[in-house]
């Protein structure tokens, strides 16, 4: 018996309608939700990224600014025009794309963006209410897991979820957003001595190591949801997630595929942050 497959695309699709409907009715009230995304440096792969955020933003009718800065761009100026945005009505939402030149300190400009504008989810005060279980903007990826696990019908609720990874940006923060849905979790990493067997005990796995095709059919326990955040380059060019996709098609119950699982839920739940963001400096509840 062949997986469900949880197709992101669709998913994406569904939340960008949603999302469409709040920002008409906030523009209705004469509020646009504004993003800032902000650029350091020629990496091709942040500039797909950053145009691919800024289309998105024009479909949803929200007000976008795009700041491209060179490379040689100093750290005093990357801060000095954050502080520039945070203080900006129009702007919302405030995004940095990451990685950062060597010379600039992304702790540092992390840290200076406005909480209520950090629609990355990154700041550490973000970090900390996620932690405590206090609204915050919760970071895109993990948030876009656990949409993609909720609206294929799979409750979350008293599921054991295993998480193999242990980043900030993924593999921590998925972990707390499982657990705040009442899962039992585990995270699992590279110093995990019997990580197979922990894996098979999962009915939820998701696997963020960015390791090509390293999580095959023997780590999954029958009809486990298999979530994949990984996304590799393989040397024919071809792309392929941290999970072995034929080998555990027939294993898991449901699984996404790389690409076109997880990939387009980022952008999607950037931009629901960013509506949140816009409604809650707004007075508006959410």
């Amino acid at each position: 018996m062949s997986a469900q497959i949880i197709e992101g695309k669709k998913i994406s699709d569904m939340i960008r309608e949603e999302i469409k409907a709040e920002t008409a009715e906030l523009l209705a009230k004469g509020i646009v939700p504004g993003l800032a995304v902000v650029l350091v440096g020629d990496d091709p792969a942040s500039k797909v990224y950053v145009g691919s955020k800024e289309k998105a933003c024009v479909q949803l009718g929200f007000y976008s600014e795009v700041h491209r800065l060179a490379e040689h761009t100093t750290e005093q100026e990357l801060l000095a025009l954050i502080d520039k945005l945070n203080n900006q009505d129009t702007i919302n939402g405030i995004l940095v794309q990451l990685p950062l030149p060597k010379h600039i300190n992304e702790k540092a400009v992390i840290d200076a963006i406005r909480v209520e504008k950090d629609v990355d989810g990154f700041h550490p005060q973000s970090v900390g209410n996620l932690s405590i279980g206090d609204d915050s903007l919760l970071p895109c990826t993990p948030a876009g897991v656990i949409e993609l696990i909720k609206r294929s019908g799979v409750d979350i609720a008293g599921k054991n979820a295993v998480v193999i990874g242990r980043s900030n940006i993924v593999g921590k923060p998925v972990a707390m957003l499982l657990l705040r849905e009442n899962a039992t979790v585990t995270i699992a990493h590279s110093r995990t001595a019997n990580m197979e067997e922990l894996a098979r005990q999962a009915d939820i796995l998701v696997v963020a190591i960015g390791k090509p095709k390293a999580i095959g059919r023997s780590y999954v326990k029958p009809g486990a949801v298999v979530i994949d955040v990984g996304i590799n380059r393989l040397p024919d060019g071809k792309l392929c997630g941290d999970v072995d996709y034929e080998d555990c098609l027939d294993a898991a119950g449901y699984i996404t595929p790389v690409p076109g699982g997880v990939g387009p839920m980022t952008i999607t739940m950037l931009m629901k942050n960013t509506i949140t963001a816009a409604k809650r400096a707004n007075g508006i509840g959410v």
